[in-house]
């Protein structure tokens, strides 16, 4: 695939390095900027933003993950609240990282905000781990022409396969990147499951990467042995900050060291890689239970109402219908009044 001006492979010693933003930023414009000046200096190729709206993403049944528990908070949708970047507020970001010479990349969460983010010159789009499966947000993605790159935390091989099909028949295939990833905030280095690197690639033609929520230094050089072509961490400017995010995070110094320790592997002869092994650990059921998402109601509906587009959108959790049974739902006929956001199942459609 190509990113701009940047061939990215299988097999390349160059590995592409993403600095992720995501919520670190507390909601705070002015600190976004400053963290995109923190991960040039850095050396990154790339930043990445998250594009989402608390209240288009979140159902009445939202949960909590643990690990955002752990952090403090107490109501899902009030953090997220507190964390949203408008697109408005993205766009000096994305001006200082193009002057930086940096990429910048964005993870958009809701079908209806792709549209919105094509207002900015982003240089790629990327899918949140539990969106792999999230197919009417992946057609919207793919009909941008844009890279695209996945995230795979949570997923099983089976999975990553029907995505990578979706993606084939959406003729998105050649211009995507897939990357390892375990959904756990941070993950014990003992679960970094590495070997779903040669994993993923042995069904990939194209280059595979590795999302590291470990918070060692040298996990994305070890990634890189297991051929790894593509890094993604996260940068905060305190890991002991208030917040979900930044404990798995690095500190800028810290993430600089971490981009040449990676780099450095990335020239020399790679070791045999690990036994090819894709799983979903025990670690991550939290995280993709309360973070894929399902079909949803816009409104209030009667028993017997048949369903339309206009009556489904996708929410959290990820514990009703699936995004990809939307065709399935379209023509249904309800067997029972529903409220309105919420959560549609099998046992709702007669």
């Amino acid at each position: 695939m190509r990113i701009a001006d940047r061939l990215i492979q299988p097999d390349s010693a160059d590995v592409y390095v993403i600095a992720e933003l995501g919520v670190n930023h507390d909601g705070d414009p002015r600190r976004a900027v400053e963290l995109a000046q923190a991960a040039a200096r850095a050396g990154a190729d790339a930043i990445k933003l998250q594009l989402f709206e608390a209240d288009r993403l979140m159902s009445r049944d939202a949960k909590l993950a643990a690990y955002q528990k752990a952090a403090g908070e107490t109501d899902p949708i009030a953090m997220l609240r507190r964390l949203e970047l408008s697109i408005g507020d993205m766009a000096p970001v994305v001006d200082q990282a193009r002057a930086l010479g940096v990429h910048a990349i964005v993870t958009v969460f809701s079908v209806e905000l792709v549209a919105v983010a094509e207002s900015l010159p982003w240089h790629a789009y990327k899918t949140a781990s539990p969106d792999l499966i999230h197919l009417p947000l992946l057609v919207e993605l793919a009909r941008t022409g844009r890279p695209l790159i996945l995230s795979t935390g949570a997923a099983t091989l089976d999975e990553v396969r029907q995505t990578m099909h979706w993606l084939s028949s959406l003729d998105a295939l050649e211009r995507t990147a897939v990357m390892q990833c375990v959904s756990s905030y941070p993950t014990p280095m003992q679960h970094a499951e590495l070997a779903g690197i040669p994993a993923i690639a042995a069904i990939s033609c194209g280059p595979v990467g590795y999302s590291d929520h470990t918070p060692d230094l040298d996990t994305g050089a070890l990634a890189v042995s297991a051929g790894a072509v593509l890094l993604e961490k996260h940068l905060t400017y305190s890991r002991s900050a208030a917040g979900p995010d930044h404990a798995a995070s690095l500190e800028p110094a810290q993430f600089a060291e971490y981009v040449r320790r990676a780099r450095a592997a990335a020239i020399r002869p790679r070791p045999p890689s690990p036994e090819p092994l894709k799983r979903v650990l025990d670690i991550e059921r939290d995280v993709r239970t309360v973070s894929r998402q399902s079909l949803v109601l816009t409104r209030d509906l009667a028993a017997g109402h048949v369903l339309t587009r206009s009556d489904l959108t996708f929410k959290r959790p990820g514990t009703g219908l699936p995004p990809s049974l939307l065709d399935r739902a379209i023509g249904a006929r309800l067997r029972s009044s529903k409220p309105a956001d919420g959560l549609l199942t099998t046992d709702d459609l007669a």
